[in-house]
């Protein structure tokens, strides 16, 4: 027996189908650094009972993680051979898989507080304003790569206050009050180098270039002042009446009328630089309410022309609060009573509180409206009852709750309105609709067949652009764009234009890919993409005119795909230089899920670029920086990727040089994978590590829906979920289907006691 232990140490295991042959690959290849006396990263793989893999699940999950990568066994140790390796990982997920499905364990998700995009959203939807609230809030904490995390998201008595004040300010302007006193409210505009350029909205004129785009509630049918200080800080003032609700207020320059930036700066004539004034260009300003042009007004200016403010004060001459959208969804009777008062607060708070609501609920509501109804009449009554809403936990937390008498650690299915919830915040960020309520109320909402019917029509609706912005501004970083600051004196040709143009790309991509059913894949790998002239400029792409966005088609195997956008590029960049480690990191942590550990301290800074008179490349610098032992195992994963991606600049342009010198693209993996360039990248990604991509965006996927980390128990799910969604092609809305179909979605465990 001694003997047929060692052969079978040292003999290659063909496949592991049993525990018998998991455990000697494990033998073979792992318990030389994982066992009892090393314990080399904290694990110990010498003892488990691979006969029991479930008693060991959060051990073998992580395993599973690291194999699968190909992060273990580490470059330059013996590896088994790809199929050894697949079979081994295949078998212990068939035990954690049928060990999950036994005894499921959907985790027991925290209470969440609405961020402040759900704020805004849940407001729009409940009374017919879109007027952003939540902006108005602080700044939402982040966890696990999302601000819609139950546990990151505190209420602090700052938050409370601010609560409070939106309830007023809502309730005010969704009810009316026609005896509302004239404010003035100020809109600063972006100036200099950061002035927005070409059109900035399809309600503007087509000809049209720069200036600003407001949304204002007006909150009483009267008349408002609206104050423009244009180029040169020469006011426009015009006195306009204008019906009560949210509008848009459009100013802008007419193109045709721009002056070239060339005028401004100096003449090159034969006796050299010749500094000169210009002569004043006459031009026009261009007013529009709603799209409806107010006012066309000449003006003259020596530069590009900006706007410096947008002031509207009012409102003056009050002749009522209108029939608003507001007063529309609110008012669902119209005699003045308390029998109406008690019906429209029932038709609030139901759709506010996302339940059925009781006596208990109205009651305390009926107690404010007859406060404000003493005071100023019905409508002043609904509106304080209304802000009693907004400030209640039934409407600012989304609150489950576990059956009476439910054992400790007990897995249950959520209630209907608990998962009509859970279903309009993962897709629209926002409150159920009439449609979901009332399949909620009639218990039918669980039905497979009605909830993947109830999945597509959301999706269908234009409320789920909110998914596009909030999962895939977050997940691709495109939020970070604003913090981004490009060094003009590098860039020059970085302004707001392009930051927008960038966001903008990467959005219609996404939305593109999700709307058309397209294989996530095709996030790495299609060959279209949105551009609109300034970008197309920026990336070589010919033959795009205009600042409308539109579909093209890239010819370019290197600008296909997210890796070839300018917005993902930007943000993994330093404001002066590329970063082969930020991006390298990116790609590890957002399309592969194996981020690389945090830096140890005192890591130093990369060296000076100029060395012996000549200017070094970033791979010099970087071969420079990592060949500190220290540095190198984490490098060895992050650098080649970075490098593959230095044909792009730090704002996405290509170039062929680095410090005067051709840039190597090469790159290659501590298990020997050699690839070169962004076309090289995304075909390893695509074909290598494919399964591991779709892994990793499921896991994202879920995080957001679940508004929690993932943990070990959830791994089965996530393999369940690709399952599922292979057999429509691996689109995002089959995996959308597969989640919203799982066991963590519509289940919840009681707390352990």
């Amino acid at each position: 027996m001694h003997r047929f232990a060692i052969l079978l140490l040292f003999t290659p295991l063909l496949s592991a189908e049993t525990a018998a042959d998991a455990r000697t690959l494990v033998n073979q290849y792992c318990t030389g650094c994982h066992n009892q006396k090393l314990k080399t990263g904290g694990i110990a793989l010498d003892t488990p009972d691979l006969n029991k893999v479930d008693a060991d699940a959060p051990l073998w999950e992580r395993v599973l993680r690291k194999v699968n990568a190909g992060e273990m066994p580490p470059g330059g140790l013996p590896r088994p051979t790809a199929p050894v390796a697949a079979s081994f990982t295949d078998w212990l997920a068939e035990q954690l898989d049928q060990a999950a499905a036994a005894h499921p364990n959907p985790g027991h998700p925290t209470i969440h507080r609405l961020n402040r995009a759900e704020y805004s959203n849940a407001v729009r939807d409940l009374l017919s304003l879109d007027i952003q609230p939540g902006s108005k809030l602080p700044p939402d904490d982040s966890g696990y790569g999302f601000d819609n995390i139950g546990d990151v998201l505190s209420l602090s008595p700052v938050l409370i206050e601010r609560y409070i004040s939106a309830a007023r300010m809502v309730s005010r302007l969704a009810v009316g009050d026609p005896a509302v006193k004239p404010d003035v409210t100020e809109f600063d505009a972006v100036k200099g180098r950061n002035a927005p350029r070409g059109r900035i909205s399809d309600e503007l004129p087509f000809d049209s270039t720069g200036g600003m785009l407001i949304s204002y509630a007006f909150p009483a049918d009267a008349e408002y002042v609206i104050k423009i200080k244009g180029p040169g800080g020469k006011s426009s003032e015009l006195r306009v009446p204008v019906k009560a609700g949210t509008r848009s207020l459009g100013v802008t320059f007419l193109a045709q009328n721009e002056l070239p930036e060339i005028v401004t700066g100096l003449n090159f004539g034969r006796r050299g630089a010749v500094a000169f004034t210009p002569s004043p260009i006459d031009g026009k300003m261009d007013i529009r309410l709603d799209g409806v042009r107010l006012k066309l007004v000449d003006i003259q200016y020596t530069t590009t022309p900006q706007l410096t403010s947008v002031t509207i004060s009012g409102p003056f001459n009050v002749t009522g609060v209108g029939e608003t959208p507001s007063r529309q969804r609110i008012f669902v009777c119209h005699e003045e009573s308390d029998a109406c008062a008690r019906q429209i607060l029932t038709a609030l708070a139901r759709r506010a509180y996302r339940r059925s609501v009781s006596n208990p609920d109205i009651s305390p509501l009926m107690g404010f409206y007859q406060a404000g109804h003493r005071e100023a009449g019905f409508d002043k009554g609904i509106e304080m009852a209304l802000r009693a809403v907004l400030v209640s936990p039934d409407f600012l937390f989304r609150v489950e709750r576990d059956p009476a008498n439910l054992p400790p650690g007990t897995a249950h299915r959520v209630s209907d309105f608990e998962l009509a919830s859970r279903l309009s915040f993962f897709l629209w960020s926002s409150i159920p609709d009439d449609e979901l309520l009332h399949l909620a109320e009639q218990g039918k909402l669980k039905d497979p067949e009605v909830l993947a019917a109830q999945v597509s029509r959301m999706l269908d609706d234009r409320k789920s652009q909110a998914f596009v912005s909030n999962f895939a501004g977050q997940w691709l970083y495109l939020r970070n764009l604003e913090q981004v600051k490009p060094d003009p004196d590098v860039f020059p040709e970085y302004d707001a234009t392009l930051k927008q143009s960038f966001e903008r790309e990467t959005e219609l991509f996404f939305d593109a890919i999700l709307r058309e059913n397209r294989p996530v894949t095709d996030l790495l790998s299609a060959n279209f993409s949105f551009l609109n002239d300034r970008l197309a400029k920026h990336y070589g792409v010919p033959d795009v005119y205009g600042s409308q966005f539109r579909r093209v088609a890239l010819n370019d195997c290197n600008r296909g795909g997210l890796l070839g956008q300018g917005s993902i590029l930007t943000v993994t960049s330093y404001p002066n230089r590329t970063s082969v480690v930020q991006r390298g990191k990116w790609v590890l942590e957002n399309l592969l899920g194996s981020p690389p550990p945090p830096p140890p301290p005192n890591v130093p800074s990369l060296g000076d670029r100029s060395k012996n008179g000549k200017e070094l490349t970033m791979r010099q610098l970087m071969e420079e920086h990592r060949a500190n032992p220290v540095c190198s195992s984490c490098h060895s994963r992050m650098d080649p990727i970075g490098f593959a991606l230095e044909n792009y600049d730090g704002v996405g342009a290509w170039r062929a040089k680095d410090g005067g010198s051709a840039i190597d693209v090469s790159g290659k993996l501590p298990d020997g994978t050699l690839f070169e360039g962004p076309a090289g990248l995304t075909k390893l990604l695509l074909t290598k590590y494919r399964q591991q991509f779709i892994s990793t965006f499921a896991g994202k996927l879920l995080t957001y829906a679940l508004g929690r980390g993932l943990e070990y128990y959830d791994g089965p799910a996530v393999r369940v979920i690709m399952r599922d969604a292979a057999k429509d092609n691996s689109t995002i809305p089959a995996l959308i289907q597969a989640i919203v179909a799982s066991p963590q979605f519509q289940m919840r465990r009681s707390p352990e006691s």
